[in-house]
């Protein structure tokens, strides 16, 4: 098949956690902007056939479901190859499966930082490694998703932290390695969902005090913002773009 032809088909994506939360609606802005899409899911498999009966409605055979420990790093390789037998090209790897939890100095488990790291660090390396040829081939490109606090650390969280600021580091090293034939950015959100465990009053009216916009963000605003990386920014590469409301600003 020539670069033509392949250039013809729609965009082929890859999401980690992809099917809930602010993945599942990068996933829908970007399958709403034509692209098929790969969604990884680790234990969220109810959600995960949810979504993708919500858009193969819109689009048949336009989703594409693998289920992986992302720990595992041999099934990191599979999901590429699984992607590539599928569609038959990868455009696009969104590595934005995390984990978050404090670990507080003093109470810091082995296994935690292995967890921690091995999510928000690990796997999208390996991950990045396993797709490289297939970008490079498609000039496509990589989006991490980091966090404000890959470079303000927020206290309690130090193993969290660390392993951000490794991705923010990585998104630009990658950059540099793999241009000019493939992209590599990142979006590091702000406020914009609360913690799947829950946080009190006072803690998110701090929070909110402190931005400049003076509000909480929406899951679509980092979508658009990936949107962006993926369309329309064929001159940027190794930049992390903060989706914070001017929350950075204050030191």
């Amino acid at each position: 098949m020539s670069k033509i032809t392949r250039d013809l088909k729609p965009k082929v994506v890859l999401i980690t956690g992809g099917s809930k939360r602010i993945g599942a609606t990068i996933a829908r802005l970007l399958h709403t902007a034509g692209m098929n899409l790969v969604l990884h899911y680790g234990h969220s498999k109810t959600a995960a056939y949810a979504l993708q009966a919500e858009l193969h409605k819109q689009r048949s055979d336009s989703v594409l479901l693998l289920q992986a420990d992302l720990h595992h790093t041999d099934k990191l390789t599979s999901m590429v190859q699984h992607t590539i037998e599928h569609y038959g090209r990868l455009d696009v790897l969104i590595n934005n499966a995390s984990t978050f939890y404090p670990t507080p100095i003093g109470k810091v488990l082995e296994k935690e930082w292995d967890d921690l790291l091995g999510t928000n660090l690990k796997a999208p390396f390996f991950l990045s490694q396993a797709a490289a040829p297939y970008l490079i081939e498609n000039q496509g490109c990589i989006i991490n998703l980091v966090d404000i606090h890959g470079e303000r650390p927020m206290k309690l969280h130090p193993v969290y932290c660390t392993a951000k600021a490794g991705l923010v580091m990585l998104t630009k090293t990658l950059a540099r390695e793999l241009g000019p034939n493939v992209r590599v950015n990142a979006v590091a959100p702000g406020a914009i969902l609360w913690p799947d465990n829950g946080m009190n009053e006072d803690s998110k009216q701090r929070i909110l005090a402190n931005i400049a916009l003076n509000r909480q963000g929406e899951p679509k605003d980092i979508a658009q913002t990936v949107l962006f990386l993926v369309r329309d920014a064929a001159y940027i590469t190794g930049q992390i773009i903060n989706v914070d409301g001017g929350r950075s600003l204050n030191q």
